[in-house]
């Protein structure tokens, strides 16, 4: 079956590009892949998105993907396997076949960053996570940790001290990268206690049950008991199958220009997936937008 136009993504700028490609005539498939909403669907509370006042992020990304429906954009669960981007006519591999289209919008996103330590990965669901709204109700009334110094991080220490009896918030610097709001309610929280110019340095139990922290100042070294540590350090872009197909900056973040486009003709790319400025979902809807006015016009 073939489209005018393929969106591999499923979160707020994969959303938005379905709704404007599908009200704009184009033969529409999204695939989300096996958790539609990105990273935006685990997001507890969304409170910058312009005429919300405030949304869980899971409420927001299902509305998108409703309206995005409701305008004949094909909603697939479906996983992309492999893309074969060169020609007029592109390849799309699913673990349920394969798709032809004159058009590709690439909405990734981005996975969250891991920090590198021994027993990291033998310790996620036994006490660390990635997701505060997800795992928090799990630690209720007990201690647990935040490590990063982003508006993720910081948001997610406010949802936790709602549940936990203690939030330790851990950041390898003395200033924040988060919005002042943030920080502001963060710094006046009795429940959060800061521990700055910090690293975990290592993770102990099995389930985990403390934190080894390394004062980058001083060397000194301290264990933090904590049932549960949250890992909010970044991300990095869902782009390895675009891999020697689609032009990539060091990051792995795909070089675009202001209309989306990527350097393959009829292959654009939006949200947190390509390089740019704000990573936000206001900034990837807007992506979305751009993407799929690109690819009507192109196809014009």
């Amino acid at each position: 079956m073939k489209y005018d136009v393929i969106i591999i993504g499923g979160g707020p700028a994969g959303f938005t590009a379905g709704i404007y490609a599908a009200r704009g005539g184009l033969r529409t498939i999204l695939f989300t892949g096996s958790q539609p909403g990105g990273q935006a669907a685990l997001t507890h509370k969304i409170e910058n998105y312009s005429g919300v006042v405030d949304v869980e992020g899971f409420t927001l990304v299902s509305t998108m993907m409703e309206q995005a429906g409701n305008f004949g954009c094909e909603i697939s669960f479906a996983s992309v396997l492999d893309v074969k981007l060169a020609g007029e006519e592109k390849v799309v591999i699913t673990d349920e076949g394969e798709y032809i289209t004159s058009t590709v919008i690439v909405a990734t996103g981005a996975k969250n960053r891991r920090m590198g330590l021994e027993n990291e990965e033998s310790l996620i669901g036994k006490g660390i996570s990635f997701c505060a709204t997800c795992d928090g109700s799990f630690f209720k009334d007990r201690p647990v940790a935040i490590n990063g110094g982003g508006d993720s991080a910081l948001t997610e220490a406010l949802y936790l001290s709602n549940i936990c009896s203690k939030v330790y918030l851990i950041h390898r610097r003395q200033g924040f990268r988060a919005a002042q709001i943030l920080v502001d309610r963060v710094r006046a929280n009795k429940k959060i206690s800061l521990v700055l110019d910090s690293t975990v340095t290592a993770l102990n139990g099995d389930p985990l049950n403390s934190l080894e922290v390394t004062n980058k100042v001083t060397g000194e070294k301290q264990n933090i008991a904590v049932d549960a540590l949250f890992v909010a350090i970044g991300n990095i872009p869902n782009t390895d199958i675009f891999k020697g197909q689609l032009d990539l900056n060091e990051g792995g973040y795909i070089r675009t220009n202001e209309k989306m486009e990527t350097n393959i003709e009829g292959v654009y790319a939006a949200g947190d997936v390509r390089i740019t400025p704000m990573r936000q979902v206001i900034t990837a809807c807007a992506d979305g937008a751009i993407a799929a006015n690109s690819a009507i016009e192109y196809l014009s």
